[in-house]
């Protein structure tokens, strides 16, 4: 989510929290990610989206979010084995195979700057960790086989996809990350929202 529709959904009422208008660290550009926001935050975002389209958005699972990252890909990223400056933002000055060290932005990039995966979704791979709806689990032992939201009795919440400040291991399809869903100054942490399918006859 951008700047820009956060700074809409968070005018519209409240639900159960205030949300701030323009939290992020980084600002200036409407089209750069929202970041600075905590779990609590994009769930009272959902609900604000909710309530004022009449459609359901929320955070999507863990599994739905490798599953949309991956775009029917079994290789590291979903543009292949390895990663460059030249595909996402993040700390490019390090590298994950033979590729080239490339450019350390040290901040966020506007959504969209770089090429999206088989299924059309932008910035999978760093510029903003992205909150999913899962509590952390530290292995899949156990997890649901719907692919649906797995919870427990913990305060932490899963992030996936790697930020613009991460070394590209970090940025991989299968990599994980957790922090207490109240962090929220946190220039790295943003999200994208799944919406209910509208089915017609």
């Amino acid at each position: 989510m951008t700047q820009a529709q956060w700074r809409a959904v968070a005018a519209l009422p409240k639900i159960e929290r205030d949300l701030k208008p323009n939290p992020s660290y980084f600002k200036g550009n409407d089209y750069c990610p929202v970041e600075c926001v905590s779990w609590y935050d994009v769930i009272e975002f959902c609900g604000r989206l909710s309530r004022r389209t009449g459609r359901e958005y929320r955070l999507p699972s863990e599994a739905e979010w490798e599953y949309a990252c991956r775009a029917g890909t079994t290789t590291p990223f979903h543009f292949g084995q390895t990663i460059t400056d030249k595909l996402a933002n993040y700390h490019a000055s390090v590298t994950f195979a033979n590729e080239p060290r490339g450019e350390y932005r040290r901040g966020t990039a506007p959504v969209g700057s770089f090429s999206p995966n088989a299924f059309g979704l932008y910035d999978m791979h760093g510029n903003v960790w992205e909150w999913c709806a899962d509590h952390w689990h530290p292995t899949y032992q156990g997890s649901p086989k719907d692919g649906s939201v797995w919870i427990s009795e913990n305060n932490y919440r899963l992030l996936r996809g790697g930020s613009w400040v991460n070394y590209p291991g970090n940025c991989r399809s299968a990599y994980r990350n957790c922090v207490d869903a109240g962090g929220r100054d946190i220039d790295l942490n943003g999200f994208r929202v799944a919406c209910a399918a509208a089915w017609t006859q």
